[in-house]
């Protein structure tokens, strides 16, 4: 096979991929329409765009296909590529997809039980806040605050903060006469108190007496655990002669380090355990040559760092992959990567369980349970080149067994790769294949698209995104430039 053959077969599937994007990016569809559409009615859809998204419960189940504007009012109509079932009591919202995120339509089908919807019935809509609302409204908060703060200082609107004064000056005016007219009973209130001091005065030599024999019993009870309080100031003294008992031990220590007496005192000491000491470090002086000349060894290897992402036209959500590379600097390469796959990995799991009623009759029931798994995932592959810009790798892809082949063309711009891996996936479906197209615009960064599990028309899916690569001179590099702190 000649090398314009070779070029001319990959520019080919480059074409097809190309014009697939096209397709799948721009939603056009070549053999008509597909799915129901309803229309419904809102007073503003400022900001709705023409292909937006329709979900419901967060699901997306169609898109907006088509704005018009019919008596005074917004129709929108709807495009349902999920079979939806629409009760009477149906409506549409419109909703954000976060603060700044494009926004959608979100589709309520009815209250549960409800009769289906009629033919050609125009679904209420309901527009959320605009922002030129909530601008107004700000503004009617800034003036009440503005006539506050004018009414505080004494400004045009002052005359509230005056007419508040004259209030309470004309109040205490009128609690000075409620005083004045009360005299009389405010005397007999003090003449209260009065009698209260009396009858205070009176009791007290009967209280004192009584906090007396209160205090005579407390020194009963201190009397009769006189022994106990004894006993307890023993065990003290018990505990102090402790303490001194080991100082006088750690006295006798420091005296045989000091007369070098033990291990301790030799090495302190002995000049012939300095001379053993300094044989020990020398010979750990040999062991940190040897690991030197290991790690001499070692940089030899190139070491790869790479950062990539894309975005899933299916699920709505982006896959990212960190990776490392270990290159020996021969024609072989080794790949370690830690993926996180929005889609994760399908387990089923089926139990069957058999009942034998009172009659000696059996029931078997098979029940298949469905769940989603493993959405971190990880790629362990080893790889050799082929020669002319092709390479071949092999090992795990996302935890499952496979392959790929790589081909890089002659530009070096322009990298084609088709993986495929997973073959023993459960339900009976096709292996999982992925076709990419890498553009190197920089040595450290590269633009990426593709379509994805295109064996399987339930989940396949087409992708855009970009990576990072970072070599190890290019992560010195970096760390050289770091600001020092000065310290």
């Amino acid at each position: 096979m000649s090398q314009a053959l070779k070029v001319g077969i990959f520019g080919t599937i480059g074409l097809i991929v190309l014009a697939y994007f096209i397709l799948k990016v721009e939603k056009w569809q070549l053999f008509g329409p597909r799915g129901e559409r309803v229309q419904a009615a809102f007073a503003s859809v400022a900001g709705l765009d023409d292909q937006a998204s329709v979900r419901v419960a967060g699901v997306r189940v169609g898109r907006v296909d088509g704005i018009g504007l019919e008596g005074g009012q917004a129709i929108v109509t709807l495009l349902l590529e999920r079979p939806v079932e629409l009760r009477q009591g149906a409506s549409a919202k419109i909703s954000n997809l976060g603060i700044l995120g494009d926004k959608f339509v979100v589709l309520d089908p009815g209250p549960p039980g409800a009769p289906p919807l009629q033919a050609g019935a125009v679904l209420p809509g309901e527009a959320p806040v605009s922002f030129d609302d909530a601008l107004a409204k700000l503004d009617g908060l800034a003036g009440s605050l503005q006539e506050t703060m004018g009414s505080i200082s004494g400004g045009p609107e002052g005359s509230a903060i005056r007419r508040l004064l004259d209030s309470l000056e004309a109040t205490s005016h009128e609690i000075r006469g409620l005083v004045a007219d009360n005299r009389g009973q405010i005397s007999t209130t003090v003449g209260h108190f009065a009698e209260v001091s009396g009858t205070l005065a009176a009791e007290l030599p009967r209280l004192t007496a009584q906090m007396e024999r209160l205090l005579g019993e407390v020194e009963a009870v201190v009397s009769e655990n006189r022994g106990d309080l004894k006993a307890t100031m023993g065990q003290v003294r018990e505990a102090t002669d402790g303490i001194r008992l080991s100082i006088d031990n750690l006295n006798d220590i420091s005296g045989k380090i000091a007369r070098g007496e033990g291990t301790v005192g030799k090495l302190i000491n002995s000049d012939e355990t300095h001379d053993q000491l300094v044989s020990a470090l020398g010979t750990i002086e040999s062991g940190v040559q040897e690991l030197s000349d290991t790690l001499g060894r070692v940089k030899k290897y190139k070491l790869d760092l790479g950062f990539d992402t894309y975005w899933l036209e299916s699920v709505e959500e982006s896959r990212t992959a960190f990776s490392i590379t270990l290159d020996p600097q021969t024609d072989r390469f080794y790949r370690l990567a830690v993926v996180d796959d929005p889609r994760g990995r399908v387990r089923s799991q089926t139990d069957v369980v058999t009942v034998t009623g009172p009659d000696g009759e059996s029931a078997t029931t098979t029940t298949r349970r469905v769940s989603i798994e493993d959405k971190v995932t990880l790629d362990a592959q080893f790889g050799f080149e082929l020669g002319r810009g092709a390479l071949f790798r092999a090992g795990l892809f996302e935890s499952s067994g496979g392959a790929a082949f790589d081909y890089r063309l002659p530009s070096g711009a322009v990298s084609l790769s088709l993986e495929a891996f997973d073959f023993g996936r459960e339900d009976d479906l096709d292996p999982h294949l992925r076709f990419i197209t890498r553009w190197q615009l920089h040595p450290n960064i590269f633009l990426q698209g593709g379509v994805d599990d295109f064996l399987e028309s339930d989940r396949e899916s087409v992708f855009l995104g970009a990576g990072f690569r970072w070599s190890d001179d290019d992560l010195k590099y970096l760390l050289g430039s770091l600001p020092t702190t000065g310290f």
